[in-house]
């Protein structure tokens, strides 16, 4: 008796980490795909494993591997804890071509190969000869109104420098708004090394016609040569540089255009889990995943399932990512629904659809997938019929008469289960009051810190960038220290005029009484550089981070 009650125990233990181990992921990917002979290109690896190191050795036969950095991070899902490690290492060439980065070794999972094609070496010139030179890159110069442009803005330096600022003016009738961080790699110019800052924008030009990019500008501080400074010359020197402006010619939107708007470059769909099979009354999992070209994860479309004759659908929040591949913006989307299929036989899911605009073959899309087939096996239950869709309630479960266990299905006699069950119970109710308790307090430490500071900076930009005005009440009744979204308060607390009338055009138009063109034009241009209170100081311009030399 005693072995069948730790056979069970060691049971129920596998029941509960088996869910937890079935998500474990893992996956490895470039910042870019292509890139020139000489320069370096970062490989990421993302695991929820926890691993200090990765065994970089089978890259070093093609590679020059230097600089790893780790970052962790902790979030909650539907209730449940999820830790990821982030590893990123430089990696540099030896040779050109069509590179394979081999399977890497991550704790008890495997990434997957990955090509990089390394082209020879750049022809470009590095400006004559220049010690310092700035470059602005668009991947659309014939863009649409409304369209996600990617706007590279790199600085080249082969001088040391202590400190430095990387500035870039937004053009008229368009909106620009810089997305992620700064990189920082070495490539080769005419045999000669050049320390590069790239920075990525996103531009959403407004109006069609011709939009001029103002070019990036540097200035900064470099350190003189040893003969400078020993005759005078001091330490230090000034230096700036700008890049020429760029010329995009916006085209209007077709009149052919369907509603809504979604011009890309590409689009893509794709099942990541496809089940096959089913039991009538247990839920299966379909993951779904959504790459768009050319767009960011706030422009992409609702991922949905139609509704299910003999099925309830029941849909999980969307995770959705904003990535620059080769310079290029790109968006990705997954979301999973969970099918409760009420009765045996095939159920058939009808896959989801997307219509969009091709932005590079001026036509209209719609990228759809293929159905799902799933083979039902009758239920040991019986349910009750009930109407699919994602707001459904799952049916109840009713026991039929018939189904009570003979002697000869039992396992164990009654009381080893009732044992059992007061076992899984106590487990499963400290478990989840421990994730209610690490939840509540999670909960409560997102409270207290959004009370006590402020938005970042960018919180601004980026919600004038998407024209949603109810972000745009949200940050600026937070940047202005008030507790609810009271606007009137923001009128008075903001030191310049046109910044006023902007908010009373934004209550109007928020409100049904106004133009909202009007008003998100007139947000974006009074707001341009930030909120101006009465009480606070003028917040000083963002400066690059001192670059120092290799």
């Amino acid at each position: 008796m005693r072995r069948a009650w730790q056979a069970g125990l060691w049971l129920l233990l596998a029941w509960l980490v088996l869910p937890v181990q079935a998500q474990a992921q893992t996956r490895a990917w470039l910042d870019r795909s292509e890139i020139a002979f000489g320069e370096t290109v970062a490989l990421n690896i993302e695991t929820d494993q926890s691993v200090d190191a990765v065994d970089y050795a089978p890259l070093q036969k093609q590679f020059d591997v230097a600089g790893q950095t780790l970052r962790r991070s902790l979030e909650w899902n539907n209730g449940r804890r999820r830790s990821r490690t982030l590893l990123a290492v430089g990696l540099r060439p030896r040779a050109p071509g069509v590179l394979t980065i081999p399977p890497l070794r991550v704790g008890a999972a495997t990434t997957e190969p990955l090509r990089l094609v390394v082209r020879p070496p750049a022809a470009l010139s590095a400006n004559a000869g220049s010690d310092l030179f700035v470059e602005t890159d668009v991947d659309d110069a014939r863009p649409y109104v409304q369209q996600s442009v990617g706007v590279t803005v790199r600085l080249n330096y082969a001088l040391p420098l202590q400190s430095g600022e990387l500035t870039q003016d937004p053009p008229d009738n368009a909106t620009l708004q810089q997305i992620g961080e700064d990189r920082r790699y070495t490539r080769e110019l005419d045999g000669r090394r050049y320390r590069v800052v790239e920075r990525h924008y996103l531009l959403i030009p407004e109006r069609s016609g011709t939009l001029v990019i103002p070019g990036a500008r540097f200035s900064g501080l470099r350190d003189s040569d040893m003969f400078s400074s020993l005759f005078g010359g001091g330490g230090r020197q000034d230096v700036s540089v700008a890049a020429p402006a760029r010329r995009l010619e916006v085209r209007p939107i077709p009149a052919t255009a369907i509603q809504p708007w979604l011009p890309l470059r590409g689009l893509s769909l794709r099942y990541l889990r496809k089940p096959v099979q089913a039991r009538a009354g247990e839920a299966v999992q379909v993951e779904i995943g959504m790459t768009a070209d050319g767009a960011t994860d706030v422009q992409l479309p609702a991922l949905e399932l139609g509704n299910v004759a003999g099925a309830q659908i029941f849909a999980d929040p969307a995770q959705t990512d904003t990535r620059i591949v080769d310079g290029k913006l790109q968006a990705s989307l997954r979301r999973v629904f969970s099918l409760v299929p009420s009765r045996g036989g095939r159920l058939t899911v009808p896959g989801p659809s997307v219509v969009w605009w091709d932005a590079t073959a001026g036509q209209a899309r719609t990228t759809q997938l293929p159905p799902l087939l799933l083979e039902v096996a009758p239920g040991n239950v019986a349910t009750a019929p009930a109407a699919s869709g994602p707001n459904a309630t799952p049916p109840p479960v009713l026991a039929t008469a018939d189904e009570t266990p003979s002697s000869s299905d039992r396992l164990w006699p009654p009381n080893l289960w009732t044992v059992a069950a007061g076992v899984a119970g106590a487990l499963l109710l400290a478990v989840l009051g421990g994730l209610l308790w690490r939840r509540r307090a999670a909960r409560h430490a997102v409270v207290d810190r959004d009370a006590s500071e402020p938005p970042a900076p960018t919180s601004l930009s980026r919600a004038l960038a998407n024209g949603d005005f109810a972000k745009i009440s949200l940050v600026l009744t937070r940047q202005a220290g008030l507790a609810a979204d009271d606007l009137e308060a923001v009128v008075a607390r903001l030191d310049e005029q046109a910044q006023r009338d902007a908010v009373v055009l934004l209550q109007s138009a928020q409100w049904g009484g106004g133009s909202a063109i009007e008003a998100r034009k007139a947000l974006r241009a009074a707001f341009a550089g930030g909120a101006r209170w009465k009480d606070s100081a003028p917040k000083a311009a963002e400066l690059l981070p001192p670059l120092y030399p290799m």
